[in-house]
């Protein structure tokens, strides 16, 4: 809570002032529950505080306070959406963005007003950020039509967000992976790779020159119109992947726009479906999606593999927390005979920035087996990881995973 500053027991700030200090902020944390045991007062911008913070994490006045299991407390919003959206409009004036996302987040899990965004004065009112467009898209089926031009507009921001930090950083990480990929022995001047051809030719180095005389040219073909990799993005829609659809989505677009790869975005739950006609606009490919349902990796695989037709020059990318409803073992068998053909195949337990979230790790570990190990991945760290598997070196692999 930033306005109420860090300080906690065994703090030292020296003076009256300071204990004071030190009181109201502990006040602030705990939230004026008689056993709090501060006895401080809270006035003005503090009051406003502390009144958004109790309505979504206090005891609501005239119900018995009772012990509760780790975080779990009632609270006082209630079912309105205009007491929401003013509820809405105090955090977002006493609190940073950041803590702002979280509060909503709290808000919609722990009260249950996923219900209320559907609404598009609400809609309105909320700070946009990757969460509040899962949680959009598992609604998508039960939008109004009122509605949907405003959740349009929400995921647009939130979209174009990312692409301004994500898309230029991943173009040139890719266009370098291809360039370097296409190694040609005979290359022209302006595509010699020095450093390579220096080293290499390091025994024929004249000292009384100064120099070496490259008996071999070792070069690297710049990317061209022609489609040098095909990637085929493998997405798990069920519902607690909604993160990873949304960065997928605008990854797909970015790849999309290269002319050099060859994008597919395919999503999956029980049923499979193939988004790359929409892939020009990832809005579109996202409220083309419906978070929720099972999962069958081995369905989806199965027509990921039945799309490939140049395996030693295709990535394939499963973004999956991997719990598999389909056929276990067939789905392993597709992974295995994938990766004999010559196909790059990257394994994602998400893509995020959550971290590794539960998922199936007998099935994680099966796939390392098959050198397909998998881990969650940040989108800043993605460009690096789809550079590595173009160019079939070993995937930078956080030491967390």
């Amino acid at each position: 809570m930033p306005e109420a500053g860090t300080a906690g027991p065994g703090m030292s700030e020296a003076g009256p002032a300071g204990s004071g200090e030190r009181l109201r902020r502990w006040r602030l944390v705990l939230g004026g529950d008689a056993a709090d045991g501060t006895g401080y007062p809270l006035d003005g911008r503090d009051a406003a505080m502390d009144g958004a913070l109790t309505a979504l994490y206090g005891t609501p006045q005239g119900k018995e306070h009772k012990p509760s299991r780790g975080r779990e407390r009632s609270a006082g919003l209630g079912a309105s959406a205009p007491s929401v959206a003013r509820w809405l409009g105090d955090i977002r004036t006493y609190f940073p963005s950041s803590v702002v996302q979280i509060m909503q987040r709290d808000a919609v899990d722990r009260l249950g007003l996923a219900a209320l965004l559907l609404e598009p004065e609400l809609l309105e009112a909320v700070e946009p950020d990757v969460h509040l467009v899962g949680t959009l898209l598992s609604l998508n089926r039960a939008m109004p039509e009122t509605t949907r031009r405003t959740a349009r507009a929400v995921v647009r921001r939130v979209v174009e967000d990312l692409e301004k930090r994500l898309a230029a950083r991943t173009r040139a990480t890719l266009t370098g992976a291809l360039d370097r990929s296409a190694r040609i022995s005979r290359p022209r001047h302006h595509a010699i790779d020095w450093n390579r051809t220096i080293a290499a030719n390091l025994r024929h180095y004249l000292p009384e020159h100064g120099t070496v005389v490259p008996e071999r040219l070792i070069g690297h073909g710049r990317a061209s119109r022609s489609v040098r990799k095909d990637i085929v993005l493998c997405v798990d829609q069920s519902g607690s992947m909604a993160a990873s659809v949304v960065y997928a989505a605008v990854f797909a677009a970015v790849l999309a726009s290269m002319r050099s790869v060859s994008t597919r975005l395919v999503v999956f739950d029980t049923a499979v479906v193939d988004l790359t006609d929409q892939l020009e606009d990832p809005v579109d490919v996202l409220l083309g999606t419906r978070l929720g349902g099972g999962t069958d990796i081995n369905r989806a695989l199965s027509y990921c593999q039945s799309r490939i037709t140049r395996p030693t020059e295709t990535v394939v990318v499963l973004i999956s927390d991997l719990y598999e409803g389909g056929i276990r073992n067939e789905m392993l068998q597709r992974v295995a005979a994938m990766k004999a053909s010559g196909v790059q195949f990257v394994a994602l337990l998400a893509l995020s920035d959550e971290g590794a979230p539960a998922h199936d790790r007998e099935h994680a570990a099966a796939l390392a087996a098959l050198g397909a190990p998998a881990f969650a991945c940040t989108p800043d760290l993605f460009p690096e990881v789809m550079a590595a598997a173009i160019e079939k070196r070993p995937l930078p692999i956080p030491e967390t995973a």
